[in-house]
């Protein structure tokens, strides 16, 4: 493999909808926002899910609950003798009385939704766990499917999309990276 396409498969006004249209779909499931916690998983999933809330309280006038987790230490894929950088987890409610509704940027294997469904669990069990995803690109390794997609990607096993936010890059885009092969 000499190098790599990148493709913008998506800009900032089309992610901008394609938050805004899960929002909606998030509360047409859920007419009472404040029976629900969004958690975002570190380290996109966190924005996605602070704009969710945003767009949920413009929307209904009710502001879910916030949270986030790190998932760090759960994760089942990390090498022997590495350590890896723990982040904080901030679940600022009791997860045992809100629907929590995890957000991440991007489904693959599930392995990290995984991880951070044993990540909630330590806090507590709450009612109904849902799950919100930017984008499915497939290839699950687990049996996980998410509740709320943004955008169904399907993609190759050696492609990789790469979320971008202006919150933690500088801009908004979804790009697919192809390696290109010799």
């Amino acid at each position: 493999m000499t190098g790599a396409t990148v493709t913008r498969l998506v800009d900032a006004d089309q992610l901008r909808r394609t938050v805004a249209r899960m929002a909606h779909e998030i509360l047409e499931r859920h007419a009472d926002p404040s029976t629900i916690a969004l958690v975002g998983i570190r380290t996109r999933g966190v924005p996605l899910a602070s704009r969710l809330a945003s767009l949920i309280a413009d929307f209904s006038g009710i502001l879910p609950d916030l949270g986030s987790v790190d998932i760090a230490l759960y994760r089942d894929d990390v090498a022997a003798g590495t350590f890896p950088v723990v982040g904080e987890t901030h679940l600022p409610f009791t997860v045992s009385e809100r629907t929590v509704v995890l957000v991440d940027d991007v489904l693959y294997t599930g392995r990290t939704i995984r991880a951070a469904i044993d990540a909630v669990f330590d806090y507590g069990r709450p009612p109904f766990l849902q799950l919100a995803v930017l984008v499915d690109r497939g290839h699950r390794e687990l049996p996980i499917r998410p509740d709320f997609v943004g955008r169904n990607l399907p993609t190759a096993t050696s492609d990789r999309v790469r979320v971008r936010l202006t919150e933690t890059d500088g801009t908004d885009e979804i790009l697919l990276i192809t390696k290109e092969r010799t």
